[in-house]
C-alpha cells in the first residue's frame, strides 16, 4: 500500500511530509510528486497524521501482564521479592498459571500494541510457534539472556555461548541493600561485563559501578515503574545522563501496571528528562541496546514497516510522545491496529476481520488479534473481572 499525505518523523525533533510505500514487511520513500492515478497499490491517505517509528520496549515478560501485582511493600533485592511471591499452589498465582501460556503471551503481545509498541524484548526463552507472523508485536529473537546472578547458575556459559553480535540480557543490581549493589563487580569478575552485556534495572549502581560500565561499553534498560513500586527506588538521574546507554522497558504487571505510554510519562515527570532523550530511549538507542539491524526504531528507505500513526497536531515527533494515542499501528507491514475514525479508511486495503477493543482509561481500537478467542479463554479460567497491565478490557 501507498501512505501519502502524513508528515514523517526522520528523528526526535524533524519531520517531513512524505509519502511511503510498504511493501514485504519494509517502507519506501516515494518520490516527490509521483502520480497514483495507474498504481494497482490501495493508497491510504493520511493527510493530517504524522507517522513515528514503532516503539520498542526493551524489557517485558510477556506471560504475566494478566497478574495482579504481587508482593506486600518494598524489598531489599530480587531475590528476597521472589522468594515473598513466589507461591504457585496459592491464589492468585495458581489461577492465573492455569490459563494457557501461549493465551498469556499474547495478552502481552496486545498490551504493547496497544501503546503503539511494535518491538519487545521478552526476558524469557524465545517462543517459536507463538511469536509467528500472527503474534500482535514483534519479539526479538537473536539475544542471550539470563535471569540473574541469583537464579541462572550457569550464566558465564550462557554468555560465553551467545554469539558476539547478539546482546546478553540479565538482571543486575536489583535492589537496594549490598547484596544487590555487590552483584555489578561479581559480574565483571565473571568477565561477563561487555559491550554487549544489557543490564536490567540495575539499581544498586554506585559511582565506581556506573565508572565500569562505562569501560565496558554495557548497557542499560530502565523500568522506574517497577523499581519504585517493588524497592522504593530507582536509577538516579545521573546514571541516565552520564553517557551509558539506556533503553526504556515496561516490566511486566507483576510489578508494575503501566504500558510504555505510562512509563515514559512517569519517566518525563520524575526525572526530568527532556522528550527528545525519551524519544531515543524508544526508538533508536532501545534498537542499539538489543542490537537490532533492521531498520526497527527509525523511518528509513528499506527499512522494517514498524510504524505508530498519530494525530497531527503540529508538535514535534518527541513531544508526540506526551499522551500518545495511537491511530493505527502497523507491524511489519501490516495494519494490527487501528482507531473508530481510520477504521472506514481502511475498508478497502484489506479483508481482515476487525475486533473491537476497548481498555479502561485509554480508549478505543479496533485490531485484528483475536481478541474474542482470547477473551473466552480467559474468562473460563479468570472470569470476567480479569485485567490486563490493570486495566478493564471490554469487547
Amino acid at each position: 500500500m501507498i501512505l501519502s499525505g502524513a508528515r514523517i518523523a526522520l528523528d526526535a525533533m524533524n519531520t517531513e511530509i512524505l509519502d511511503l510505500s510498504v511493501h514485504d514487511g519494509h517502507i519506501f520513500f516515494e518520490s516527490p510528486g509521483t502520480s497514483y492515478s495507474r498504481s494497482p497499490r490501495p493508497i491510504l491517505d493520511l493527510t493530517g497524521f504524522l507517522i513515528l517509528p514503532g516503539l520498542i520496549n526493551a524489557h517485558d515478560h510477556l506471560e504475566f501482564n494478566l497478574f495482579p501485582s504481587l508482593g506486600h511493600g518494598t524489598y531489599p533485592n530480587a531475590k528476597s521479592w521472589a522468594e515473598d511471591i513466589y507461591q504457585p499452589d496459592a491464589s492468585p498465582v495458581k489461577e492465573h498459571l492455569a490459563l494457557s501460556k501461549r493465551t498469556r503471551l499474547a495478552w502481552g503481545g496486545l498490551k504493547n500494541l496497544l501503546s503503539g509498541v511494535t518491538t519487545v524484548s521478552h526476558h524469557n526463552p524465545f517462543e517459536p510457534t507463538v511469536f509467528d507472523a500472527s503474534f500482535p508485536v514483534n519479539v526479538v529473537e537473536r539475544f542471550g539472556w539470563a535471569h540473574s546472578l541469583d537464579f541462572s547458575p550457569d550464566l558465564v556459559e550462557r554468555f560465553r555461548t551467545t554469539p558476539e553480535e547478539w546482546p546478553f540480557i540479565l538482571h543486575a543490581a536489583e535492589g537496594v541493600d549490598e547484596h544487590a549493589r555487590s552483584e555489578i563487580s561479581r559480574l565483571d569478575a565473571l568477565g561477563v561485563l561487555s559491550e554487549r552485556t544489557v543490564l536490567v534495572h540495575a539499581i544498586g549502581l554506585d559511582q565506581p559501578d556506573l565508572h565500569l560500565l562505562r569501560q565496558r561499553h554495557s548497557s542499560l534498560v530502565w523500568c522506574p515503574s517497577s523499581n519504585v513500586s517493588t524497592y522504593g527506588h530507582t536509577v538516579a538521574a545521573d546514571v541516565l545522563r552520564s553517557g551509558l546507554r539506556v533503553a526504556l522497558g515496561t516490566d511486566s504487571a507483576l510489578t508494575a501496571h503501566v504500558d510504555l505510554i505510562d512509563e515514559i510519562a512517569i519517566a518525563e515527570r520524575t526525572h526530568e528528562l527532556s522528550w527528545q532523550e525519551l524519544f531515543e530511549m524508544v526508538t533508536r538507542r532501545s534498537a542499539c541496546v538489543l542490537r537490532l539491524t533492521g531498520g526497527q526504531g527509525t523511518i528509513r528507505d528499506g527499512g522494517a514497516a514498524d510504524l505508530v500513526v498519530v494525530e497531527d497536531q503540529s508538535q514535534s515527533p518527541a513531544k508526540a510522545l506526551r499522551q500518545l494515542r495511537p491511530e493505527m499501528v502497523i507491524v511489519r507491514g501490516k495494519i494490527r491496529l487501528v482507531s473508530p475514525r481510520l477504521r472506514e479508511a481502511i475498508s478497502d486495503l484489506d479483508d481482515n476481520r476487525w475486533n473491537p477493543i476497548s481498555v479502561q482509561g485509554k480508549g478505543h481500537w479496533y485490531t485484528n488479534v483475536d481478541v474474542p478467542a482470547l477473551d473466552e479463554e480467559t474468562v473460563s479460567v479468570l472470569g470476567t473481572g480479569y485485567r490486563l497491565a490493570g486495566r478493564r478490557i471490554s469487547l
